[in-house]
């Protein structure tokens, strides 16, 4: 039990410790600095999960915040440290998580003088945070502390930053706040959109011929999903996701499209029902950036239909189709949407149901037949369609599926099954940097100990984060991650093929064994290289309950059915 008694010696660190508890937090993600505060936040309850770099540390800060609904916190020493936040906290601020940084400074009677590592850390912070402030007097810390998680947590949400002389942390401190707020939790203010406006919402998608819903990553961060179920059901209405906004519906609802945008190739769930968005004449975004692999470089969305969108974000509303605005917080407003529509006649939308329905079962039915053979062959190379399948069947629907960006993402979103409404699929899609994946399910899995979570990575995002594996290993971590090795950079590779006709260099690989990669960290490694070997490395990675890697040797000619590649081979 972490030591909670009074401490008649306390210092500011220890006050920053008290003032985060206050708003929820119960660990940080940290190297040793700012080595004041990690000594002091066990006096106030709160424990150190460690990285081995700062940057898989800010992901694991960002995976943690999307499963926990807390904000994560992040801690990093100033100059080099401090710059490898960067591109986490860029992830966070272009997908809305709440990341909190503390960066420690040098002490301020060196500002300014060329000090050890010194950098001027509002310049590097300023585009990846909505908030930075350095605290430079005790008496202002508790209003700091207040400032960024009202920050990270209001409107719509992302990343905070505190700068800490590292001489203030160990300042001998006032007596302890008698503060009380709790601001460590998201969204912190919800709002509703105008009554009006929701009303006009309701009598557009009663009236319309073809409406349909599409769903962003802004449902989870609103904890929607059980609103958006609501929705759907009693209006009536098809709704497709995009990547971030899977499983923010159950796919299995007759109801269900799947994930639309720049993978719906022939092999992708949704390739039979492009036209329910591309002719819909009312379409509800709830959520969702509209942005260029969602609305497949704005080809997919019809051009004249009529748009509503629900965004906490006024800025975001109108950005690239002009809308209904329903400026307001996603759980609210759909709640609040349901109601007037069940205010308004659904006759029609009931008439139209059962050929909807019967729309979507025939396509997903037909993508069943057109992939079974690929998802269930055997020998080797291994096609990624049988890992991703193999997964599927082994998730429960409270599960978390975490995966790298590029390939890994895709195959999982075409692939695996939503169970429920709300399930969580987290890819790093804000920025959709590689080697977030390892990190970002580290997190997931201190959010959520008892849930099982597994990460499918490819060897080229992988590679920039075998360090973790120790991380893995020390903090016990029951994850599985599986690594997709085709032994080259396969989107890079596949996409310059395409467009130029030839390849760089730089997308082939040398030969790596990362299941001895793991077992030097460790951890249990194992290599599959024939299709029938990867459901039992699965179970008995799972019954194991340790920390394990499954490299699969994979077909390097493997393709997600990107729209881009057009006419490719098939593995049909």
């Amino acid at each position: 039990m972490p030591d909670t008694s009074p401490i008649a010696n306390a210092n500011v660190a220890l006050r920053l410790a008290e003032a985060l508890a206050r708003h929820g937090v119960v660990t940080t993600f940290g190297q040793s600095l700012p080595s004041a505060f990690h000594l002091a936040a066990p006096h106030a309850g709160i424990s150190q999960t460690v990285y081995r770099q700062e940057n898989m540390g800010g992901a694991m800060a960002d995976g943690y915040a999307r499963i926990s609904r807390r904000v994560g916190v992040v801690t990093a020493q100033n100059g080099p440290a401090a710059t490898l936040l960067v591109p986490p906290l860029a992830e966070a601020l272009k997908a809305s998580i709440p990341v909190l940084a503390l960066v420690q400074e040098v002490t301020r009677d060196t500002t300014d003088k060329n000090a050890f590592q010194e950098f001027d850390h509002f310049k590097l912070f300023e585009g990846v945070a909505k908030f930075v402030r350095r605290i430079d007097r005790a008496d202002r810390l508790e209003d700091y502390v207040d400032m960024a998680f009202t920050a990270a947590t209001s409107g719509r949400p992302g990343p905070a930053v505190l700068l800490l002389p590292a001489d203030l942390l160990i300042e001998k401190a006032a007596a302890a706040s008698r503060r009380r707020a709790f601001l460590g939790e998201f969204p912190l203010d919800r709002t509703l959109a105008d009554p009006a406006r929701i009303e006009e919402a309701a009598a557009l998608l009663a009236t319309a011929a073809r409406p349909v819903v599409i769903a962003g990553g802004g449902v989870h961060i609103s904890g929607a999903a059980d609103e958006l179920a609501a929705l759907q059901q009693d209006a009536h209405l098809p709704v497709a996701t995009t990547f971030m906004g899977k499983g923010s519906v159950d796919e299995t609802h007759p109801l269900s499209i799947g994930v639309m945008g720049n993978t719906l190739g022939r092999g992708a769930r949704a390739h039979e029902l492009r036209a329910m968005v591309a002719e819909a004449d009312v379409v509800l975004l709830v959520g969702n950036r509209t942005n260029q692999n969602g609305t497949d470089s704005w080809t997919l969305y019809p051009r004249d239909a009529r748009y509503i969108h629900i965004d906490p974000d006024s800025s975001e509303i109108g950005r690239n189709y002009e809308a209904l605005r329903l400026a307001g917080d996603a759980k609210l407003t759909l709640a609040a949407l349901r109601q007037a529509m069940l205010r308004q006649d659904l006759a029609a939308r009931a008439a139209a149901r059962p050929q909807v329905e019967a729309q979507i079962a025939k396509a997903v039915e037909g993508w069943r037949t057109l992939v079974a053979g690929v998802t269930t062959r055997d020998g080797g190379p291994v096609r990624p369609e049988r890992v991703a399948a193999e997964i599927d069947k082994r998730m429960p629907a409270d599960g978390i599926m975490v995966a790298d960006a590029s390939y890994s993402s895709n195959w999982i979103n075409i692939y695996m099954t939503a169970k429920r409404a709300g399930q969580r699929f987290l890819t790093p899609r804000g920025l959709a940097g590689l080697g977030w994946g390892v990190p970002m399910a580290i997190g997931a899995q201190v959010a959520a100990p008892g849930s099982r979570v597994v990460c499918l990575c490819g060897d080229g995002g992988f590679g920039h984060s075998w360090a973790e594996l120790e991380t893995l290993r020390r903090l016990d971590l029951p994850v599985t991650v599986v690594v997709l090795n085709n032994g080259i950079l396969g989107f890079q590779k596949h996409a310059e093929d395409t467009k130029f006709g030839d390849h760089t260099i730089a997308c082939d690989f040398a030969e790596v064994d990362h299941a001895a990669i793991a077992r030097a960290c460790g951890i249990a490694g194992v290599r599959v290289a024939r299709g029938e070997e990867v459901g039992p490395a699965l179970d008995a990675a799972f019954a194991s309950g340790k920390p394990t890697l499954i490299e699969v040797m994979t077909d390097p000619d493997g393709k997600p059915p990107l729209t881009m590649y057009g006419g490719y081979p098939e593995p049909f």
